[in-house]
């Protein structure tokens, strides 16, 4: 546990909704730009990466936690990240339209 326990105001919250909404938003008029096809799915992932880090270091409250136990949950998920791009990358699936 940390040691004195650390929130947000609600200001804080709101502006980390209003972000991820501009985000998704964003992430859905990427989709229908077709000039970024050849960059869509690495644009999709670094998107969804940014939504991820802010709903786990606000909504989970881990930016408030210790870095071993921070580390303890962001280690194995930059190692499954890395093997899911590897993977993608070794398959051709960042090709989403024919060229």
């Amino acid at each position: 546990m940390s040691s004195a326990p650390h929130h947000s105001n609600v200001a804080t919250y709101v502006t980390v909704a209003v972000i991820l909404t501009l985000i998704t938003g964003l992430e859905f008029g990427v989709i229908y730009i077709r000039r970024l096809a050849p960059v869509v799915v690495p644009l999709l992932l670094v998107m969804s990466a940014a939504k991820f880090a802010l709903v786990v270091l606000f909504f989970m409250h881990l930016r408030h936690e210790r870095r071993p136990l921070a580390m303890l949950f962001v280690l194995p998920l930059v190692i499954a990240v890395g093997i899911g791009v590897s993977l993608t990358t070794l398959y051709g699936a960042f090709l989403v339209f024919g060229r």
